[in-house]
């Protein structure tokens, strides 16, 4: 099995405690349009797990309590989640900022053509991800015509007012490496993109985030049927970064499955490491009035990826 291999054992990797908590990471399910090469959830199409409105409300009922600044959904493709337009109307009026981390391809399918809309509606933050300004590379990584899908979606974005320069609607991208590689630095690859599309296609956007490609799951099944895995994990290390640290996202974050439990990042749910090395998995009513504060983190060699060279986070580089 894949989730036994070496990235669950106990590393060196420095000691890690949580600050105060402001973002809560949602897994709404595994159910996606797509199945990426570099996806670390194994996600597709034909995906059944997916979080139910119970299970949404008892987060939002936390959510509240705990004064959370910021709902970052993601899945799988998390607008599939047949709960996503309510959980995004609730959050919204409690005053919390929603992000929503959009394939894009997503907002081209037919049953989700109004979507778009609805986003800008809710001001809703979208965090899309394009693998790569080039056609050739994203349909390799994604599968045929999803380049093509992502510019349309793009465009109809930019005409909701997404990305525009005095907009209040935010629209980020993420880049992930091809391969077994550490992303490029962030803010040179960003005009590269910024060049490129706006040349090319007439498309703006705010930011572009460089995310590197997680150990684990499809993409760590990958590294281990081309004989890459010690290879990469020996880049991770030698990369360490100490300065990621104070950065990396478990510090004022958690991460929530579709089921309700508790994980100290999104990477350590997809690999079932309970909450602050706990000996059984927690779930958020559970929590429902622990701040979490200064609670251990749960680490691994894994988490390599998050502190080599320039760092790594679902907000970009680190340092």
């Amino acid at each position: 099995m894949i989730d036994t291999l070496p990235y669950l054992e106990n590393s060196n990797f420095p000691i890690l405690s949580r600050g105060k908590l402001e973002i809560l990471q949602l897994n709404l399910g595994y159910l996606c349009n797509l199945s990426c090469l570099h996806c670390h959830v194994n996600a597709g199409p034909k995906r059944t797990e997916l979080m139910t409105k119970q299970t949404i409300d008892q987060i939002l009922a936390f959510a509240k309590k705990n004064a959370i600044k910021i709902l970052d959904l993601t899945g799988g493709a998390p607008e599939m989640n047949p709960h996503f337009k309510y959980l995004v109307s609730e959050a919204s009026q409690l005053g919390i900022t929603v992000i929503d981390r959009c394939n894009l391809v997503i907002l081209e399918e037919p049953e989700y053509k109004e979507l778009a809309d609805f986003l800008a509606d809710h001001k809703v933050t979208i965090v899309a991800s394009l693998p790569c300004y080039l056609e050739e590379n994203v349909d390799k990584q994604r599968g045929n015509g999803t380049f093509q899908s992502s510019i349309s979606a793009l465009k109809r974005l930019n005409k909701l007012g997404y990305g525009q320069q005095n907009s209040d609607l935010k629209l980020d991208l993420v880049f992930n490496p091809q391969g077994a590689t550490l992303p490029p630095a962030q803010d040179t690859l960003q005009q590269s993109y910024k060049e490129h599309l706006n040349d090319h296609y007439n498309i703006v956007f705010n930011r572009l985030y460089t995310i590197a490609n997680m150990p684990i799951k499809r993409f760590g099944s990958t590294l281990i049927s081309n004989g890459l895995f010690e290879d990469y994990m020996r880049l991770l290390m030698t990369n360490f970064n100490a300065n990621t640290l104070e950065n990396v996202m478990c510090i004022n974050t958690i991460s929530i499955d579709w089921q309700g439990y508790v994980y100290d990042c999104d990477f350590n749910q997809m690999l079932d490491l309970p909450l602050a090395d706990k000996s059984v998995n927690i779930h958020i009513t559970d929590v429902l009035d622990d701040t979490l504060e200064s609670q251990k983190i749960a680490t691994r060699q894994h988490c390599y990826g998050c502190t080599a060279g320039q760092g790594s986070s679902c907000s970009g580089a680190l340092s």
